[in-house]
């Protein structure tokens, strides 16, 4: 789980991104209704080639937080569907590790929204995957298959070996592909937020921009939604990346949080974007 930002010494908040897209699509399954109600459209449009950053030094990947703060009042919910690789059997004694009523708010609010969903989440709920990442309204970004740690010391987080960090990113993406996702973006959100200069080079190779955020919301494990939603109206501002959770075990308030955040943000002259779009705005993007 996420609770704050984790800037390792020497990176820069720079914008930047990657060459090209992972994994391209694959064939995709008939769409299934998602658990939250809502049919995923039957024929997804081919996705034009997603923005990206130019790679950082030695190929490491780049490392984006928000987007340009003058070129207008966007802001990008983001929400991971975090499961571990090991979490199979809360799953199967009830854990609920998705949240439908989440995503049906957001697609009556007409909120588009980028998810960060590990491969994990993929298998035990593929026709939520799917249904994701069939809908215009939504992208869906790597969050790792394990959701294991890419550092030491990561908010108790198993951790990732540096000779498999590569190939748990790609192991999520074959996850993604397999679950009926035709197209997910080549952006990753490292497990907790936290990275370092081995792990940047890790996944550099895979073209993957490194996604963070410049607001935290809190919502891991908060059971108080108005101060959640405090945190959030008083962190965005122009070009910001939100960051909030898809996992109803361990984030019970963020639907309550976005029906309030939503409406607030709008009066106040804010448009929903998803974060290809804040990339794409950025100088020396492809």
């Amino acid at each position: 789980m996420i609770r704050l930002v984790r800037r390792i010494a020497g990176t820069t908040a720079v914008c930047v991104a990657l060459g090209t897209a992972l994994a391209a699509c694959g064939s995709a399954q008939a769409p299934q209704a998602s658990q939250a109600g809502h049919p995923a459209p039957a024929k997804p449009a081919p996705a034009a080639k997603p923005p990206t950053l130019p790679a950082g030094p030695g190929g490491a990947a780049p490392v984006f937080f928000n987007g340009p703060r003058a070129l207008g009042k966007t802001v990008a919910l983001t929400f991971d569907a975090d499961m571990t690789a090991d979490q199979g059997p809360r799953a199967a004694s009830g854990e609920h590790f998705d949240n439908p009523a989440l995503i049906a708010t957001l697609r009556r609010l007409k909120v588009p929204a980028t998810v960060f969903m590990t491969g994990r989440w993929a298998d035990q709920y593929p026709d939520q995957a799917r249904s994701l990442g069939r809908d215009p309204q939504f992208e869906v970004a790597n969050h790792s298959y394990s959701h294991y740690a890419f550092t030491d010391d990561c908010y108790g987080l198993p951790t990732v070996s540096g000779a498999h960090m590569k190939s748990d990113v790609q192991r999520a993406y074959t996850a993604l592909l397999k679950a009926g996702v035709p197209h997910p973006m080549p952006y990753f959100r490292f497990p907790g937020g936290c990275y370092d200069q081995q792990a940047l080079r890790a996944v550099g190779g895979l073209g993957v921009t490194a996604v963070q955020w410049d607001v935290v919301s809190g919502d891991a494990f908060a059971t108080d939604a108005d101060a959640v939603t405090k945190q959030v109206l008083d962190g965005v501002k122009p070009g910001s990346v939100v960051v909030m959770h898809c996992t109803r075990s361990a984030a019970p308030t963020t639907e309550e949080v976005v029906r309030n955040v939503v409406p607030e943000l709008r009066k106040r002259g804010f448009r929903f974007v998803k974060v290809s779009e804040l990339i794409g705005e950025t100088p020396g993007h492809r």
